[in-house]
């Protein structure tokens, strides 16, 4: 119980940390007097991070509360998981493409900790934290339905202010609806990849195989009795 205590301790700091860095780059955003400072909630990003912030407070109280996490915790986690880590790998994707194209593009550090940092330290915890869950196999197709009405209103959206979060949306910016049609299900693919990575992960994991130890021993002794 005393790992779970600690586990939930860092899972209300890693939100506080994550709310700091939206809060950040919200006023980072506005002070750059552009149409995407004023979008600040369209990004993918941004969104799912929100949903991150508030999954992370559920599970460390009930870290505090319980010695496992409830299944429908650790489903609704590997889906939030797989947006941000999703949205961390296509963000460095287009850093590194727009500097190929002598293009530039700010990095601030809320951004770096959004994209770089609280992706790689969930996708650690997600593996080492007592208690978990392992997620059924659904959870594949189910990570995808955000990401498509979150494109379904950008699509819908863009024309009429203008602006995409995302330059691959934007038919002006690539080369035309091929492009945009293989970058985007390119992008759906790395998100169904995630997922089954944290799938299998959820299964195979230290914390998961010590569960299962510790279910079979209680199961031996009450058999014992």
């Amino acid at each position: 119980m005393r790992a779970r205590t600690t586990f939930g301790a860092l899972r209300l700091a890693t939100a506080a940390v994550c709310l700091t860095a939206l809060v950040h780059r919200l006023f980072w955003g506005l002070s750059s007097q552009t149409i995407a400072g004023r979008n600040f909630f369209a990004y993918l990003t941004v969104e799912s991070n929100c949903a991150l912030v508030v999954l992370l407070i559920i599970g460390g109280v009930l870290a505090f509360r319980s010695a496992e996490d409830p299944r429908w915790f650790s489903i609704a986690l590997s889906l939030v998981l797989t947006w941000t880590i999703t949205a961390g790998l296509a963000f460095a994707l287009i850093v590194w493409q727009a500097g190929l194209r002598g293009i530039r593009v700010d990095v601030p550090w809320s951004d770096q900790v959004l994209h770089f940092w609280l992706p790689a330290f969930t996708a650690i915890a997600w593996t080492l934290t007592p208690g978990h869950r392992s997620v059924p196999w659904w959870i594949i197709p189910c990570s995808l339905a955000f990401p498509l009405v979150w494109g379904g209103v950008t699509m819908w959206r863009g024309p009429m202010i203008g602006w995409y979060p995302y330059y691959f949306l934007d038919l002006r910016q690539v080369s035309g609806f091929g492009e945009f049609a293989v970058t985007s299900a390119l992008a759906l693919a790395i998100f169904a990849l995630v997922a089954t990575v944290l799938a299998v992960i959820s299964r195979v994991s230290p914390s998961r195989r010590k569960r299962v130890s510790r279910s079979a021993a209680r199961a031996g002794t009450a058999r014992a009795t």
